[in-house]
């Protein structure tokens, strides 16, 4: 497993780049508002993570099945890790009233950002690069060369 959370982690390293360095563009130069611009990085930060793990992590999985397919339900996986990591600010914020910078960024960008992963990595492995019947994983001593 340890090569697969290291592909997994490189992908993700490479969109969280590619989110983030878009979002500054589209915010600085380019002057878009922040909703806009933090829509179009996620959707690309999604793109890059997704062909990071079909083309790396995952290539040996899953052949035969609709690319388009295992964008969509990878595109899903990630909104539900997003939807993780406001749900741990709110909590946070709003339920516990921890209301400092610090403590917003510990609970979104920490916390938040920690759970986040884990399901994306388990939606991944589990929902989007399956692979035989049903979803079972075959590993390497059991792939055919």
């Amino acid at each position: 497993m340890a090569p697969e959370l290291l592909g997994f982690a490189a992908a993700g390293i490479c969109a969280y780049a590619a989110d983030l360095g878009l979002f500054i563009w589209l915010r600085g130069p380019l002057g878009w508002d922040p909703l806009t611009a933090k829509a179009l990085s996620f959707v690309a930060g999604c793109t890059v993570a997704y062909v990071g793990n079909a083309l790396g992590t995952y290539r040996r999985r899953t052949p035969g099945i609709s690319r388009m397919r295992q964008y969509a339900v990878f595109f899903a996986v990630n909104i539900a890790g997003a939807l993780v990591q406001l749900l741990c600010l709110a909590v946070s914020h709003y339920g516990l009233g921890l209301t400092s910078p610090r403590a917003d960024t510990i609970s979104g960008a920490g916390i938040g950002m920690a759970l986040a992963t884990v399901l994306r990595f388990w939606g991944t492995r589990t929902l989007v690069f399956r692979t035989g019947e049903g979803g079972v994983r075959h590993g390497p001593a059991e792939e055919v060369a």
